[in-house]
């Protein structure tokens, strides 16, 4: 699924566009033990629990492409008559009713995710009426494509709420607020189907998690039967490993400046044409960009050995989560010097005395500790410095 494909499906968490039939879920204590499940219709909730199944299910579709949220295809042997595919199909099918289907999963959950405290599963069917498009995305409402069939699992932490002081309006006083067991944010969640070219795709999952570099990999294997990728720290440091590795001693300030550019220039492409795709990284594209960026033929003799070592034979790095949009950094032991991206060309390397020097030319308006200077250099203005 791409950005327009998932802010679509968010867009239907709403009470305007509510055509959600049915919300199930199952209490579970921080020692794996069932405390209550329950299942409903879900047109018969207050407006106001609405509003907050709302604000959780929102949640499992929030956050970056290709960090919080990915893109799982399920291996042919899951969609086997016992596999995990096979199974989140019939629960899809069922829309909820079966209570035995529901009480499987529940357990294959418990199973699969571990936490130190009671959590809450919840699962969301809906059949959405995917309204067809013109040629220019413009949506015709009153012309129905398809309908798209799917349900939503969010898991959430249940915490005891904090220990406050609280107004007692009868007897007007200040008394201890009796703490109460409330629902968090999700900490993980997935989509199925995937809803990719506007269309149920019952070969892949949205998967999502709150903490980028903990993707609950227990739960997207053994619930899900996906292999997950590597994290966005992972897919960062196995980046960085494959150029050092690759460059070797050849690995200069020029090269990887020249590499930083050659992404950025790649991301701006995909803004400007607005591509609701997130970019990545395969092998033969990282080889390019190493190549433009100066490696040589020598260099580029170890790249497929490194490149299938630390991001897989097969492996993709998405662009945001190895290339920063917002600062070039270089960095030593006691110096950091930030730049915006795009004014690479502010910072070189000169021979000064013999030593390796970072120049960076100085403008009019420079502040040390928030401090406007006139000049960093005495005698730089042509007088004299005392």
């Amino acid at each position: 699924m791409n950005k327009k494909e998932i802010s679509e499906i968010k867009k239907q968490l709403t009470v305007q566009k509510n055509t959600f039939t049915r919300i199930a879920g199952c209490y579970v204590s921080a020692e794996k033990e069932k405390i209550t499940t329950f299942s409903q219709m879900f047109q018969r909730l207050e407006e106001e629990e609405m509003f907050k199944y709302f604000e959780i299910f929102r949640k499992t579709l929030s956050g970056t492409l290709g960090k919080n949220l990915i893109n799982m295809d399920f291996p042919m042997e899951s969609e086997e008559e016992d596999g995990t595919q096979a199974f989140l199909y019939r629960l899809a099918k069922s829309e909820l009713e079966d209570e035995e289907l529901l009480d499987a999963f529940y357990n294959k959950v418990i199973e699969s995710y571990t936490t130190g405290e009671n959590y809450l599963i919840l699962l969301l069917y809906n059949n959405y009426d995917v309204p067809g498009k013109t040629t220019d995305e413009i949506e015709m409402l009153d012309a129905s494509s398809s309908v798209f069939s799917y349900f939503q699992c969010a898991i959430c932490p249940v915490d005891l709420s904090k220990p406050a002081l609280s107004y007692a309006p009868a007897e007007q006083v200040f008394k201890n607020r009796e703490r109460d067991w409330v629902v968090a944010m999700p900490e993980v969640g997935f989509m199925f189907p995937a809803f990719n070219d506007r269309a149920a795709d019952i070969h892949h999952t949205l998967y999502y998690s709150k903490d980028s570099e903990d993707l609950h990999f227990d739960l997207t294997d053994k619930l899900l039967g996906c292999q997950a990728p590597l994290s966005a720290g992972l897919q960062k440091e196995a980046f960085q490993t494959v150029v050092e590795e690759t460059l070797g001693r050849d690995c200069s300030f020029e090269t990887v400046r020249n590499l930083h550019d050659s992404l950025q220039e790649i991301q701006q492409q995909a803004k400007d044409a607005d591509s609701p795709d997130p970019v990545s990284l395969d092998k033969v594209t990282m080889r390019n960009l190493l190549e433009k960026s100066g490696a040589s033929p020598e260099d580029m003799h170890t790249f497929d050995q490194s490149f299938e070592e630390n991001a897989g034979e097969k492996g993709t790095l998405m662009l945001s989560n190895v290339c920063s949009s917002r600062k070039f950094e270089v960095h030593t032991p006691d110096v950091t010097v930030t730049v915006s991206p795009d004014r690479t060309d502010l910072v070189r390397t000169q021979i000064i005395d013999g030593r390796e020097c970072l120049v960076i030319p100085i403008s009019d308006d420079v502040q040390v500790n928030g401090i406007t200077v006139k000049h960093l250099t005495p005698g730089a203005d042509g007088q004299k410095g005392e």
